[in-house]
């Protein structure tokens, strides 16, 4: 059953927009207006939505800039799940991290107390919040016990004070491989477990390990969980399932391989649980499956092999009998379900777009979850898991639907050059009826990632400024099966690239494209890539390359680099030199000739910032027009909103100059309480 079907409020609005144009007549009372960064930036976002015990009510995260503190405020929210209006729930302290008693009665919540992070307990039917824990470290994670007497949580271990005198004495050298610090210092973690009503703490495990996911049997008496012994970011595959006896603190471990597992899940009559992992050997190039393990004997068998794209959270049914799980297929994500009787998956909900469900009634009768396609904003909704009597709780951007133009999208499909068929996401103007564009190819990160049925304000930023955009999901992207997946195993910048090609040819012979008009922007895989095509055609008249590795060799050790030596190049630097240096874009950098902006945060450890450096400063030695912006303090990610809006003006700016020879004039960011200057 599909969850969403005619959406008469919808097709109107797009029917008006569609008209307005057509007949250059402005809607009554309304201006119609293209999308500008800003209004991206001002968007409010929601997130996080859980759905109570009973299914009555839905918790929810709002996000918020604030541009005067330069960071987004979050808040959170309660509604209920019938509709309604939302009212505030969490006061200014805020907090993170929450998770309902199973019974309903209680919230727990992460809150920061002297710079470290503590549980705190609040009434759902009102009242204030009390702290729970006064542990000497930061917890880091936790999970009720069945019957919400206790909290089993993670932390960290402390520091020793002589240890920590030595550190401010200036003796913080990090031994790398002398504990848990992988790249950075950091400290072993473990288990603990608290009474709720009395607040008596104790330790559960005591070992030199670092501990990711863990799951409370239903009676309490074991804990399922995760560790390794060793912190490194390119050694993942060293996670190994444990099992303990919390009377006895007996551990048993249940995996030994060099696959890494997680999400673990008990099944409710505690017989066996759930865990994803791609295979029950080596770490391959594979998506993630979910597997069953018996407790009894330690049999365990792939559930969802029937599901052939890319698997998100999942529960178990109450009785056992089933799992659902938030799946990605090409575009769409929907629910499905997996029947354990005959490990048969049936797909519940049908939408065209992103259908992300985030939690589940106790029951497992109700779902809240989180909506948004090309040109739907997200918001929180409320339905049922046979897919039916959706209710949407919020809306939080209309002035994006009401007031902005917004671009259309659809998904293509063309041929590659090999006869792959590959898939993609064409967004056009709004207002465009026939004849070239100037083309702007995006390239997403990964190699793994994709590009999905979602909302994006910077997609419709491009399509008001006049661009056709291309989304190319290349092959490797996860939302394939396995085999189209693994179809850039020791081949990368080879098969990918001439996916991107082939998708630009498709457009040009569509008469979409001008091929004297093409653009490029990508980060992380997005720039490697990026980087990897301006060496590789002149085709493109500006180029944007974000947080890119431009030397293979060079950035072995120093980011994170598991992939490209297990899957994507393989083997290593001084075993397999000539596939290292020939798949780096910083060995062919004479042959660019395309105008090409580079941006990388300074504090990236993905992947390292010098890998930009090099790149721009070898298209400076030969005179190639570029341009480098670096941005301090930020991650892989960036985080502070003035740095994003930079990032994305110089991007439009260096585009619009290459591609067009336009010299645009960005936006100003209206002052506080001020109305925006739009063009």
């Amino acid at each position: 059953m599909m969850l969403f079907r005619f959406n008469p409020e919808k097709v109107m609005r797009k029917l008006t927009l569609l008209i307005a144009f057509v007949l250059a007549v402005p809607v009554a009372g309304q201006e119609q207006r293209a999308m500008t960064t800003d209004d991206g930036l001002d968007m409010v976002r929601v997130g996080d939505a859980m759905i109570s015990p009973d299914g009555s009510w839905v918790l929810f995260s709002k996000s918020e800039l604030n541009w005067e503190e330069n960071e987004r405020e979050t808040t959170w929210w309660r509604v209920s799940a019938e509709g309604g209006e939302p009212y505030r729930y969490i006061g200014d302290d805020g907090g993170g991290n929450f998770q309902f008693s199973p019974d309903g009665s209680r919230l727990a919540f992460i809150r920061s107390v002297d710079d470290e992070s503590q549980l705190f307990l609040l009434p759902t039917t009102g009242g204030e919040a009390v702290q729970l824990t006064e542990h000497e470290t930061s917890i880091s994670s936790y999970a009720w016990s069945e019957d919400g007497s206790k909290i089993i949580f993670v932390a960290p271990e402390p520091t020793a004070d002589e240890e920590e005198k030595a550190r401010e004495a200036g003796y913080d050298a990090i031994f790398v491989d002398e504990g848990p610090n992988g790249q950075q210092s950091g400290n072993w973690n473990n288990l603990w477990l608290i009474e709720v009503e009395s607040g008596v703490e104790r330790r559960l495990t005591d070992n030199d390990h670092r501990i990711g996911s863990f799951s409370v049997a239903p009676s309490g008496d074991r804990i399922l969980f995760t560790s390794r012994t060793e912190n490194r970011r390119n050694q993942q595959n060293r996670s190994e399932i444990q099992l303990l006896e919390v009377a006895t603190g007996t551990m048993l471990q249940l995996t030994d391989n060099s696959a890494p597992e997680g999400r673990l899940s008990w099944a409710p009559d505690g017989s066996s649980f759930a865990y994803t992992a791609r295979t029950d050997g080596e770490w391959e190039l594979l998506l993630d499956k979910i597997w069953v393990m018996d407790l009894d004997g330690g049999s365990r068998r792939i559930v969802s092999g029937a599901f052939d794209g890319n698997i998100g959270n999942f529960v178990w049914a109450p009785d056992a009998s089933a799992i659902l799980f938030s799946g990605l297929h090409g575009t769409n994500n929907n629910l499905y379900r997996i029947n354990l009787g005959s490990d048969s998956v049936e797909q519940i909900t049908s939408s065209v777009g992103s259908l992300a469900p985030s939690s589940f009634s106790r029951d497992r009768a109700k779902m809240a979850y989180v909506f948004q396609d090309f040109d739907t904003p997200a918001d929180i909704w409320v339905g049922l898991t046979d897919g039916t009597d959706a209710v949407r709780l919020t809306d939080v951007n209309p002035t994006i639907t009401d007031e902005i133009v917004l671009g259309k999208g659809e998904v293509i499909r063309w041929e590659s050059r090999d006869g792959t068929e590959i898939e993609g996401i064409l967004m056009l103007p709004a207002e465009y009826q026939s004849g070239p564009l100037p083309l702007l190819l995006h390239i997403h990160g990964g190699p793994a990632g994709v590009f999905r049925n979602s909302f994006s304000a910077s997609n419709h930023v491009w399509a008001g400024l006049g661009y056709a955009q291309l989304f190319p999901n290349v092959r490797g992207s996860s939302g394939y099966d396995d085999d189209l997946l693994r179809g850039n195993l020791y081949d990368i910048g080879s098969g990918d690239y001439e996916d991107l090609m082939t998708g630009v040819d498709e457009l040009i012979s569509r008469g979409i494209a001008d091929p004297n008009k093409l653009g490029l922007r990508g980060w992380s895989y997005g720039g490697i890539l990026g980087g990897w095509t301006i060496t590789q055609t002149d085709r493109f008249k500006g180029a944007s390359v974000g947080a890119m590795v431009s030397d293979w060799t060079s950035e072995y050790g120093p980011g994170f680099n598991h992939d490209v030596r297990l899957w994507y190049i393989g083997g290593t630097p001084w075993d397999n030199p000539d596939e290292w240096r020939e798949r780096s874009a910083l060995t062919h950098v004479a042959n660019v000739t395309t105008p090409t902006l580079i941006l990388h945060g300074i504090n990236d450890r993905t992947d390292t910032e010098p890998q930009s450096m090099m790149f721009f400063q070898a298209l400076k030695d030969q005179g190639k027009i570029t341009r480098y912006i670096r941005f301090p303090r930020e991650p892989h990610g960036f985080r502070e909103p003035r740095h994003q809006r930079t990032r994305d003006v110089e991007e439009i700016r260096w585009i619009q100059k290459h591609v067009r020879n336009i010299e645009w004039t960005p936006w100003e960011r209206a002052e506080k309480d001020e109305e925006k200057v739009v063009s």
